[in-house]
């Protein structure tokens, strides 16, 4: 997509998508975004992850539960190929993101990395200004005219929830904000880019009760529009926020279904134990 051709503005939650949490949805019943099958994942000569399979829905939260160490981290890095700036780091096995496997060698991984966008546990915002911070990945991806830059850079702020708060001081650092209102701008600059799928690995561990509280609402507003897989910051968040949660431990995944199941009737003893705070 060019900077001038539509783009598509993200709606703000329906009832329909408020109401969505409390029901027991069928994953299987719904479509596909991405689909992992037998990965493996090693750190050297240290596997990490054990024959990892799971469908996550489109247009869904999923949130991936379990106890530091777990390989949350690990699995949802595997899906941009991220790991791979450490040489030692490798995935063995399937992850299809539309039908196309990314661990490929033939992968494209610009563009993989513009249709997955993620956002880290501490706020990584550019040494450059506010406005400079969202401009940026436009300018890489599209061909586009000043105006049309401004333009994006603007929706980019609001769908991120932060255009009231910044949009007298685009040109400050960006390293002056707040690290809740920083956390909203990486968001921001992820949306900017028009992904499809956006990672988000502990996003409120770094920042304080009230820029949790606006990170989650800003995750309300993007469920109708992109596919979200959380790590939660704790297993209340995961409550609050997700569609679908998946249990890891030690590298499997133990359990995976609706969040609303999950929390209160889970298939497995392991799951029951770890929400009900008997280990992790």
């Amino acid at each position: 997509m060019t900077a001038t051709e539509e783009r598509v503005f993200v709606k703000p939650p329906s009832e329909v998508a408020k109401q969505r949490r409390g029901e027991i949805e069928d994953a299987s019943r719904l479509p596909v975004k991405v689909k992992i099958r037998s990965l493996n994942f090693y750190y050297g000569g240290q596997q990490a992850l054990f024959n990892n399979s799971i469908d996550i829905p489109a247009f869904r939260v999923t949130a991936i539960i379990g106890p530091s160490g777990c390989g949350k981290s690990t699995h949802i890095r595997v899906y941009n190929r991220i790991f791979e700036i450490y040489r030692s780091h490798r995935a063995e096995g399937i992850v299809e993101i539309d039908g196309k496997n990314v661990l490929s060698p033939v992968t494209d991984l610009l563009k993989l990395r513009k249709k997955v966008g993620m956002i880290f546990q501490r706020p990584t915002p550019f040494p450059m200004s506010i406005y400079d911070n969202i401009a940026y990945g436009i300018k890489l991806h599209y061909r586009a005219s000043r105006g049309e830059i401004a333009d994006r850079v603007e929706d980019a702020l609001k769908r991120g929830a932060l255009w009231g708060e910044v949009k007298d001081k685009l040109s400050e650092p960006a390293t002056a904000l707040s690290g809740g209102q920083q956390q909203r701008l990486c968001i921001a600059r992820a949306i900017a880019v028009e992904p499809e799928l956006i990672l988000m690995d502990e996003p409120c561990s770094a920042i304080d009760p009230v820029a949790t509280s606006k990170i989650e609402d800003l995750i309300e507003t993007l469920r109708d529009s992109y596919t979200v897989v959380l790590v939660p910051h704790n297993m209340q968040q995961a409550a609050r926020v997700s569609d679908f949660t998946a249990f890891f431990y030690k590298g499997h995944i133990v359990e995976f279904g609706p969040t609303k199941k999950i929390f209160t009737n889970p298939d497995n003893k392991q799951t029951e134990d770890y929400i009900t705070g008997r280990f992790g």
